[in-house]
């Protein structure tokens, strides 16, 4: 391999930040990481619903298909407006209307008197998700420290797990309600959470990052002082922040004039047409990184769990939402344990930990309702294994590629570009998710639910080349440092014995 091709990290020596928790920036991230529950709930209460509204409603297999994965495209349009939204109206303020539009379609989805309406429902919910998914961890990255960023971006995915987890749940409370009644309650119900959080959030402060695009320093510093370790490391975050808008290094005034190009304008030509490599490098980064997260088959075993299970054996409706709450209570637990390890071990190594076990729990699931499709009488242990690897790919996506992508994709991107960039990568997240969602009975049916999990374990295989080659490690980096581990698209990262350990490689360490 020649030199050319490797990158080697920045400063190799470089001991990162001892993690330290701020209380005030963990209230913050807590508050806007809070949106996420509203398309966990969604995600979690629709595996549930989707029976019920098939029943009640009398409608097919493929009209069932594209109201579960219609959402996700729904969201596309909040996320590609949302970019330009929280640019002019602050990250803050964009949230907020994140959770005002959901409430609007959750009330409309359990007021829903027939089908097209259902689906209107969805799409204004949708809208409000794809806001939401994009502005979340843009703020939550521009506030923390550098010492728990990671750990405090990851509550993006801890919060979607929790709203998977309370929509299983309410798929059991409410099943046992009338028919036409319990799934309008089931999705109706998501209006709370999210009037909750439109209030919770206008105690929020504004992103430090974007005061300063704005020219706002008095406001920007005060916010940074209280997120900050020390008063020294947040005149430095101040003075890295002001050198990545453009903005002289000596200005001290309250409020300063600042160009247009820090407000947005001509951010998209710059994102996709620079020639910096390292702008481009991100862009390819964070544009794999979300397509392997979705296309890896997770929307299939979370949204379509009863179905699987009902095709590994189990029929009885309470038993098969059980079983959902099971899933539901194992991801969030994971992904639990994933969040303490992100600022000690770092990005990489949860990355390629979590894909290497998400692509041998998808293989033996495939083996075993591949087994349990031709065999002409009920393998009890086919059957309990089938359940352990639906478990064991929940956990395994947890602890690495559920918060590891939002982590990664908020943080690499220069100030100017960050929200864009976090849209595009939002855009492809749930455009995957969608057409995943959309297709996963139609290609149950044609190639069986064992072909179709065949096909993500190759794509879970395909993920971990790229994030081996590809994503540097970026653990104890300021925002403005990114552009150091930048540059060259394959990345020979300073192997560490933490990465060792967890990969199982046994290989030695060529730093």
């Amino acid at each position: 391999m020649s030199e050319s091709k490797v990158v080697e990290s920045e400063e190799p020596h470089q001991t990162p930040k001892k993690f330290k928790l701020n209380n005030y920036a963990l209230a913050c991230a807590i508050l806007a990481s809070t949106t996420s529950i509203l398309l966990g709930y969604d995600i979690g209460v629709m595996s549930g619903a989707a029976i019920y509204i098939k029943r009640d409603m009398k409608v097919s297999d493929v009209k069932i298909e594209i109201l579960v994965g219609i959402f996700n495209l729904y969201s596309l349009i909040g996320s590609c407006l949302a970019g330009r939204t929280s640019d002019w109206i602050g990250r803050r303020y964009t949230i907020v209307l994140a959770g005002a539009i959901f409430f609007v379609g959750a009330i409309l989805m359990g007021f829903s008197p027939n089908y097209a309406f259902l689906m209107f429902g969805r799409f204004v919910a949708g809208v409000g998700m794809g806001y939401a998914l994009m502005v979340a961890p843009v703020y939550t990255a521009e506030l923390a420290p550098p010492s728990s960023r990671g750990f405090l971006t990851s509550f993006t995915d801890v919060f979607i797990n929790v709203g998977i987890l309370l929509g299983y749940i309410s798929n059991y409370a409410f099943s046992k309600m009338r028919l036409e009644l319990g799934w309008r309650m089931m999705l109706g119900i998501g209006a709370i959470p999210s009037m909750v959080l439109t209030v919770g959030v206008l105690a929020m402060p504004e992103s430090p990052r974007w005061l300063v695009m704005r020219g706002r320093l008095g406001e920007a510093k005060k916010v940074l002082n209280k997120t900050s370790d020390r008063k020294e490391e947040a005149g430095q975050r101040l003075a890295d922040i002001k050198e990545a808008a453009g903005i002289p290094e000596n200005e001290d005034n309250e409020v300063v004039e600042v160009s247009k190009r820090n407000t947005g304008e001509g951010v998209w030509k710059e994102l996709f047409f620079s020639s910096a490599p390292a702008i481009r490098h991100m862009l390819m980064a964070t544009l794999g990184i979300h397509f392997f997260q979705q296309a890896s088959g997770v929307d299939a075993v979370v949204l379509y769990s009863p179905t699987i299970f009902e095709k590994a054996g189990i029929t009885s409706d309470t038993y098969k939402l059980l079983a959902t709450v099971g899933v539901g209570f194992v991801k969030t637990m994971f992904i639990l344990v994933a969040t303490f390890m992100l600022d000690r071990v770092g990005r990489r190594p949860l990355l390629l930990s979590s894909f290497g076990g998400m692509l041998l729990s998808l293989l033996t699931l495939a083996i075993s309702l591949t087994v349990i499709h031709h065999s002409h009488r009920k393998l009890i242990w086919v059957i309990g294994l089938s359940i352990t690897m639906v478990l064991s790919y929940v956990a395994f996506f947890s602890i690495g590629a559920g918060p590891v992508t939002w982590v990664y994709s908020s943080e690499i991107f220069p100030l100017r570009l960050r929200a864009q960039g976090m849209a595009v990568g939002v855009v492809v997240n749930r455009t995957t998710s969608g057409v995943l969602s959309i297709t996963f009975l139609s290609l149950s049916k044609a190639i069986t639910i064992g072909g179709a999990f065949y096909l993500y374990s190759g794509i879970a295989a395909c993920g971990w080349v790229f994030i081996y080659t590809v994503l540097p490690e970026t653990r104890g980096k300021t925002l403005e440092e990114m552009h150091m581990c930048f540059g060259k698209f394959w990345v020979k990262s300073s192997t560490t014995k933490t990465e060792e350990n967890l990969m199982g490689a046994g290989r030695k360490s060529r730093r």
